[in-house]
């Protein structure tokens, strides 16, 4: 079973200069694992971590990220109710999961099996439609509520950190990718927006800017620590100067796609049509790298 280190980047893998929130957030599952190992969890400890770290992914149903806190929970409880294991288990209950078409995701509508994780449910991101849930669902419709409340979430997009010592973010100001990475607006090369196509235009520019140079990567190819990039359809983190790459599986390419709700770029596994159709949506042409 590979190390969780191998994934943390699709994670939340922070380019250079974002903020401290990303960081905290690439911390978390990581720093459970390095808890459970403390605690003498030993074989136990990755298998979980890394089940964990899936459930924050773009095909991940409404309840997995839940379950998946549960489970760990569960192992804390056989190795002495560990509360570092539990505290962590909290705060990874409330990460927000990734949407690849920048509208909030939908709350699991059942109880925990864990009173520890009772009231918790996840934040969504700050550059996603906070008022429309994946599939065009308003607010007030069934899975836009978490479970046990009455009353949509306020203020929007928010988690309840009430029942943690050390509670999550209340609204994630980075922006994920469909590998979960979160990538800083920051990052994304400065641009004049175009007459009439304000930072959308910009962003689709920007994108196609990093796919052209991304074409040129090899897995050998000499990279700044802690960037992220498309190696060859994959995903890829430089870890000390090399790329570590992460497969987007058979059906799936990298790229770097433009931002919807906020200026800046993310770098994501996707499908190639989906990634044409977002950089071509505000009338950006040439494809995905802008020569085609």
């Amino acid at each position: 079973m590979p190390s969780l280190a191998l994934f943390t980047f699709a994670l939340a893998a922070v380019s250079v200069g974002s903020s401290p929130l990303g960081k905290w957030i690439a911390q978390v599952t990581v720093q459970w694992e390095q808890a459970c190992n403390t605690a003498g969890g030993g074989l136990q400890c990755n298998p979980v971590a890394v089940a964990a770290f899936s459930t924050l992914l773009a095909g991940a149903g409404p309840c997995d990220q839940q379950n998946a806190a549960d489970n760990m929970i569960d192992l804390a409880k056989t190795l002495n109710d560990n509360a570092d294991m539990i505290r962590l288990t909290q705060i990874f209950a409330q990460q927000s999961r990734n949407s690849p078409t920048a509208q909030s995701m939908p709350y699991c509508q059942s109880a925990p099996r864990n009173e520890e994780l009772n009231g918790l449910f996840q934040c969504q991101w700050q550059g996603d439609d906070l008022q429309t849930f994946a599939g065009g669902i308003a607010v007030g419709k069934s899975g836009t509520i978490p479970f046990g409340m009455s009353a949509p979430v306020s203020p929007a997009g928010g988690s309840n950190t009430s029942n943690t010592t050390t509670s999550a973010p209340p609204l994630s100001s980075e922006t994920p990718t469909s590998t979960g990475e979160v990538v800083s607006a920051a990052t994304t090369p400065s641009l004049t927006p175009a007459s009439g196509g304000g930072f959308r235009f910009s962003n689709e520019k920007a994108a196609q800017h990093l796919n052209a140079q991304f074409a040129s990567l090899t897995p050998s190819s000499s990279c700044a620590s802690d960037t992220n990039a498309c190696v060859q359809g994959s995903f890829a983190k430089c870890v000390s100067g090399s790329f570590v790459l992460q497969s987007c599986g058979t059906t799936l390419t990298c790229a770097a796609l433009p931002l919807v709700n906020s200026p800046g770029t993310s770098v994501t596994c996707t499908t190639l049509s989906e990634a044409e159709a977002r950089i071509a949506a505000t009338g950006a042409t040439g494809g995905l790298t802008g020569a085609s």
